[in-house]
């Protein structure tokens, strides 16, 4: 997270950032590659543990959708290099076929489905609909990274108007 490139690390700096020899980390990672995959999903486990402490305090189904997306857009500005590696990079540290297996990623599709049962939104593919609020609130969050000398309005005013035209868009 510290040099914001996968290519930059090696697996002699992580050794030394953490006070082992490199050998010592096969013991636990067959490769770079394989350490980094751990690391990464521990940060997709954290964005899925904001998403529902921030979820639970929800007083409908449609305000989880709301809080579950502006608790990733928080987490994403909170840990712009994280989020970069995650969310913005070339994509090798996240397989195709995970992706359906992340977590946070099936909460807001339950979530999704919850709405469309109480009828808060039409009804649909909750998967496509999720995809949908995804590149929303992806694309807000990699834009305020990727362009932090723009001049932003404060932050609640944007994800209120993010989340208000993709959510109740949907109404």
């Amino acid at each position: 997270m510290e040099t914001g490139d996968e290519d930059a690390v090696s697996i002699r700096a992580i050794a030394d950032a953490v006070g082992v020899t490199p050998p010592s980390i096969y013991l636990h990672f067959a490769d770079k590659e394989e350490l980094m995959l751990a690391v990464c999903d521990d940060r997709f486990q954290a964005i899925d543990r904001v998403m529902t402490a921030v979820a639970s305090t929800a007083t409908s189904p449609l305000d989880e959708v709301c809080k579950r997306g502006a608790a990733y857009i928080r987490f994403g500005l909170d840990n712009p290099e994280a989020y970069r590696i995650l969310m913005m990079a070339t994509g090798r540290l996240m397989s195709p076929d995970k992706v359906t297996e992340w977590a946070a990623l099936q909460h807001m599709i339950e979530a999704v489905q919850r709405c469309m049962d109480a009828g808060s939104i039409r009804d649909g593919d909750a998967f496509m609909v999720t995809l949908g609020l995804w590149s929303a609130v992806h694309g807000i969050t990699s834009l305020m990274i990727s362009k932090p000398n723009f001049p932003w309005p404060p932050l609640e005013d944007v994800i209120a108007h993010v989340l208000h035209a993709s959510v109740y868009g949907l109404v």
